[in-house]
């Protein structure tokens, strides 16, 4: 079973309960004051709180996805880098390649979310592992490919691409389960509001369980590498997805808008529109991001300050979505950082920037699926169509 299946959750509920019974079933025959009747008694109260602990820490995990897999759990980081091979349009990807299919994050636990039928009608989410030999990461993550993808008419074509990003320390699988961004894509596309469009869901915790706000830590792990060069690499190396920054976009919510907000404004060669669902703009130093990301490096912490950046460095080539509640705690930074865009705008029409405020609504799910679609609209309105085609075989 797989570490975030939520049948190894029910199977060890039923074991504490089982122990639990066991327990008050057995003390009695075990009250003697010998050394086996005690001796039993701590095995009884061990294997019961073992089992008590366990439920809590897969249910924490779960929840917030330090870890994906049992292989995560054991072995983080471990993979072996593989080379680019071959990909023939429109085959999942292969064995040997920087992408290969995996069974890790829980996808066959959410079929419910999924979009229903062929792939032909309603397009497919692979589960793929991506190493990278720039940043020496590897992680698994969800890709979406819409229902052209599939179609004979399309083999030539190539699609734009949006990478989705989920919060810290949340898994891939809340893109899938919570933000519920397959189906609500699906929808969009049927309804015409969206063009097909393959997503890749992500995860900005490539180092559980430590933030790395997606910036390339000194002396750790090489997140923003990781986000900025091996993730398109790879997607380009095993899917038939555009080459054109001017296609790829980058979104997500709470931290993941952070550093989609962040990934682009950085490296616009590679992600020319961007979406900041929540998003912040300075990179906090707190427990999760062991105190100080940057090692004391004045200069790296100033470049990661999004707000500072428009203020200090050349204007980049962005089309910036902000998207948010004004009743959300942190509205007030939201509103400084697009005084400041549109100011910088109004100078340098290279820059772009959008919002979206709903009046009520917090940094939950249900007030992110409320602004899923017009976001994915403002998203789809803003990437170009790929200019690329597949070469005649």
């Amino acid at each position: 079973m797989e570490l975030t299946s939520r049948t190894l959750v029910y199977a060890l509920t039923a074991a504490a309960a089982a122990a639990l019974l066991g327990t008050l079933w057995l003390w009695p025959r075990l009250a003697r004051q010998r050394p086996l009747p005690v001796l039993g008694r701590l095995a009884l109260l061990t294997v019961t709180q073992l089992a008590v602990l366990g439920v809590l820490l897969l249910s924490v995990n779960n929840a917030y996805g330090f870890y994906s897999s049992w292989n995560d759990l054991l072995h983080p980081g471990a993979a072996a880098l593989a080379p680019v091979g071959a990909q023939v349009p429109g085959a999942a990807p292969e064995t040997g390649q920087l992408v290969r299919p995996t069974d890790e994050g829980g996808l066959e636990t959410v079929k419910e979310v999924l979009p229903a039928g062929p792939p032909e009608e309603v397009g497919r989410v692979d589960s793929v592992r991506i190493t990278g030999p720039a940043s020496g990461l590897s992680d698994q993550v969800f890709v979406y490919l819409p229902p052209e993808y599939f179609n004979p008419r399309y083999v030539r074509e190539r699609f734009p691409v949006l990478l989705a990003l989920a919060g810290y320390p949340g898994p891939s699988l809340h893109l899938v389960e919570g933000l519920r961004l397959p189906r609500t894509a699906a929808e969009l596309q049927r309804a015409g509001k969206l063009a097909p469009t393959v997503i890749v869901m992500a995860r900005p915790t490539v180092a559980p369980p430590r933030n790395t706000e997606c910036v390339d830590v000194p002396g750790g792990p090489k997140a923003e590498t990781w986000f900025a060069e091996d993730v398109p690499a790879a997607v380009r190396s095993a899917y038939r997805v555009s080459r054109s920054a001017d296609s790829w976009g980058v979104f997500g919510y709470s931290t993941g808008g952070s550093c989609a907000l962040r990934l682009a404004m950085r490296h616009p060669g590679t992600f020319r529109t961007a979406a900041g669902m929540h998003a912040d703009y300075t990179v906090p130093n707190d427990r999760w991001t062991d105190g100080d990301l940057f090692r004391g490096d004045q200069d790296a912490a100033r470049r990661s300050d999004l707000t500072w950046r428009l203020k200090n460095l050349p204007a980049p080539r962005n089309d910036l979505l902000l998207v948010s509640t004004r009743a959300e705690a942190d509205f007030a930074a939201t509103e400084r950082f697009l005084a400041a865009a549109r100011q910088v705008s109004a100078a340098h029409p290279e820059l772009k920037v959008d919002s979206i405020f709903l009046p009520d609504g917090g940094h939950s799910f249900e007030t992110w699926r409320r602004e899923l679609p017009a976001t994915l609209e403002w998203l789809g309105d803003h990437l170009d169509p790929p200019p690329d085609r597949e070469p005649h075989s």
